[in-house]
């Protein structure tokens, strides 16, 4: 075999972040083929070609799994939205098309469905898992309330809540919809979404009119900063 041929030695750290990947992978798929509860650490590590002890190196727990996949997730949405909001040369409806663009495919990952059930249920059953799980809502929330109000400040609108609260409405929505979602019928969470926003774009009011409540302002708050009628 020529030098050129030859597989490239990996190091220590491609080598371990290699077994990982493995080890996430193979989690996710038993995870939504067998659901959270059906597969054990022992089925995880033997599917990714490992031992038990490489999957400890990586994880303390299947908890730990979960909650990277959840992770990975929502940084992926949350990365996507930031990439169509981030060009301030657009144009409000080249804005609004880029958006439904990427909403079109909210849901459309049939493991990722089943796995927000598996989600939601054990953190249903388990606390400690609930606080981590939550944790990593409440941060997702807070950047797209963030996407959410830098929308609205791009279009000249202020938004009818405090983006934080938009936010956890449209994440509702979406979750919401892909908890019913069966292998027979589309998931309509990104057009309805859509449709929602778009509704509240319309009927929002200028900026100067009132004040745009920034991120993690509530309802109330945004309410006392509206100037009352001649």
């Amino acid at each position: 075999m020529s030098p050129t041929t030859a597989r490239k030695r990996l190091t220590r750290e491609e080598s371990r972040a290699q077994t990982r990947e493995r080890l996430i992978e193979t989690a996710q798929h038993l995870f939504v083929s067998n659901g959270y509860g059906g597969a054990s650490i022992r089925d995880i590590a033997d599917k990714a070609g490992y031992s038990q002890g490489a999957f400890y190196s990586n994880f303390s727990s299947k908890e730990d799994v979960l909650l990277e996949l959840l992770r990975r997730h929502m940084e992926g949405e949350a990365t996507q939205l930031s990439t169509v909001m981030g060009n301030d040369r657009q144009k409000p409806e080249q804005m609004l098309a880029e958006l439904e663009a990427w909403a079109s495919t909210l849901n459309h990952d049939a493991d990722w469905c089943m796995l927000s059930i598996e989600l939601q249920l054990h953190a249903n059953r388990s606390q400690t898992f609930a606080a981590e799980y939550q944790k990593v809502w409440d941060k997702h929330r807070s950047e797209i309330g963030g996407v959410i109000g830098q929308l609205f400040n791009k279009l000249g609108r202020t938004p009818p809540a405090a983006p934080d609260e938009l936010a956890a409405a449209f994440m509702a929505l979406s979750h919401g919809l892909a908890l019913q979602r069966t292998t027979t019928r589309s998931d309509p969470s990104g057009r309805l979404i859509m449709v929602f926003l778009r509704g509240l774009i319309a009927n929002a009011e200028c900026l100067g009119t009132t004040a745009v409540a920034p991120t993690g302002s509530s309802s109330r708050e945004l309410k006392k900063r509206r100037p009352s009628p001649d």
